[in-house]
């Protein structure tokens, strides 16, 4: 190792809240390096036994951010609320300067330009960029692996997936290598890998998080970008960052993000909660469903009323093939006519469905939506949260490709397995997925608390309240 940091003061930094590192930094109690030093540490001690972080700058070039960090804070400059934290961002998301594969061998030599407006505002906040988190290809499927890189293996067992897309930034969390990462979902991919990896991951609403560049600025906006984190406070320090008007995404919301960094609701005593293991519509391993069912009476000791109800949502999961499917052709067509033979099989099926719809397809498919949408808007009028499994199997081998039965129930799609976070996907309303507990062999479970629209704040502030009766987020790899 390049640094004299010790395994006590390691396991001490790395797991301090990020909020809390960037106070020690601000006081001058901790410098910036030192924080750069220790993380960089535990990269090298983690990461070849997970595989979760891809591509990594230079030591001295990271440290030198590090010391940059630290003569801004000696000269009393004006500093953001990540100041001095060490961050890897998703590698779909374009870096300046720093490779940007999307898990892909046709971009393996690919170095932006510029910066995605996320990076952009993760660098005003005074994140330093060191690297970035392993995807799937193109981000396709809830299992990290690729041609690449390889796969991103579970810190609780790295026998198993630690899901996806966003596997590598939820496993590097969990082992302590980051202080906070950046995710997006189109079918899941931050609720997923939170869940495998006893992590907190949130999908925002609809344009809560502005993105840019975006070749489909208007149909078929079913992917956002997100915060992970280890507690719930973490992540609205992220979302605060993240979140906030940008006029080159037409749904881009006008609330600022500092809203999420200036407290979120603590009393919910009377909010109605509509527990459901299914949705009435999908099959669920019993053991997740048992795990998250320990929740509920944590629900209703901090003072939330619990039924069991879902709204009925027949064909959602039919509209989210077809709008993903249209997606996926006009992206990757150009890209499947010049570079068949290096893309995968998943992959090029979802891009030749997409080329086999009609626009009539479309349609139909966005009628349908339209007639859901106003059901779970009557169903929020009723509930305040609706409480589900973020996924419906516990984390599986690495080398299983994706999951083709649960509970005697054949999937024939490779995201079938994961419908229960896809159909809420469809709809653009604020989901988090929070630490529910562990299966017997100790692979880590999550739910997912659902809002109505717009309401992040309360979405966070639930799941913040939940994390704080359980704790399971105390419950650490052994790696």
């Amino acid at each position: 190792m390049g640094s004299s940091v010790t395994p006590g003061d390691q396991q001490e930094i790395v797991y301090s809240p990020a909020r809390v590192l960037v106070r020690r930094m601000s006081t001058g109690s901790l410098s910036a390096r030192h924080v750069m030093e220790t993380f960089l540490d535990r990269i090298e001690q983690c990461n070849p036994r997970v595989n979760a972080i891809c591509t990594l700058i230079p030591r001295e070039q990271a440290l030198k951010l590090a010391d940059d960090a630290d003569r801004a804070l000696h000269r009393g400059d004006e500093t953001g609320p990540l100041h001095g934290l060490p961050m890897a961002v998703k590698d779909l998301t374009d870096t300046k300067g720093i490779r940007t594969t999307l898990g892909s061998p046709i971009f393996s030599d690919n170095i932006p330009a510029r910066d995605s407006l996320l990076v952009q505002r993760l660098k005003q906040a005074g994140a330093l960029v060191i690297g970035k988190t392993n995807t799937p290809e193109f981000g396709a499927g809830s299992h990290t692996f690729n041609a690449l890189f390889g796969v991103t293996r579970n810190p609780y067992n790295p026998d198993k997936t630690a899901g996806g897309s966003s596997g590598g930034a939820a496993a590097a969390l969990a082992c302590g290598m980051l202080p906070l990462a950046d995710g997006s979902d189109m079918g899941g991919s931050l609720r997923n890998p939170a869940a495998f990896c006893n992590v907190v991951g949130l999908r925002p609403s609809l344009g809560r998080v502005p993105h840019w560049p975006n070749q489909m600025a208007w149909q078929s906006r079913l992917g956002v970008e997100g915060p992970l984190a280890r507690d719930v406070e973490d992540c609205a320090l992220l979302l605060s960052v993240l979140a906030g008007p940008d006029d080159r995404d037409p749904y881009s919301l006008q609330e600022s993000g500092e809203r999420f960094r200036s407290g979120l609701p603590q009393d919910f005593r009377g909010s109605r909660v509509a527990w459901t293991p299914d949705l009435g519509l999908l099959p669920v391993e019993r053991e997740v469903i048992d795990v998250c069912e320990t929740a509920l009476p944590v629900l209703e000791s901090c003072g939330f009323q619990v039924n069991a109800a879902h709204p009925k949502l027949d064909g959602a999961m039919d509209i989210f093939k077809t709008l993903r499917a249209a997606w996926f052709a006009e992206i990757g067509a150009p890209l499947l006519a010049k570079h068949r033979h290096l893309m995968k099989d998943t992959v090029i099926g979802n891009i030749e469905a997409g080329q086999r719809l009609r626009a009539r397809d479309i349609t139909r498919s966005e009628t349908l939506h339209t007639r859901l949408y106003m059901r779970i808007l009557k169903f929020f009028r009723r509930y305040d949260f609706l409480a589900l499994p973020s996924t419906q199997v516990q984390p599986f081998d690495c080398d299983i490709e994706w999951i083709r039965e649960i509970e005697g129930c054949l999937l024939p799609d490779y995201i079938d397995w994961m419908s229960i976070c896809c159909i809420i996907s469809i709809f653009g309303l604020p989901a988090v997925s929070v630490p529910a507990g562990f299966t017997s062999s100790g692979l880590p479970v999550g739910i997912q608390i659902v809002g109505p629209p717009r309401a992040d704040a309360a979405v966070l502030g639930a799941a913040r309240v939940f994390e704080q009766a359980t704790d399971y987020r105390s419950r650490r790899p052994q790696l």
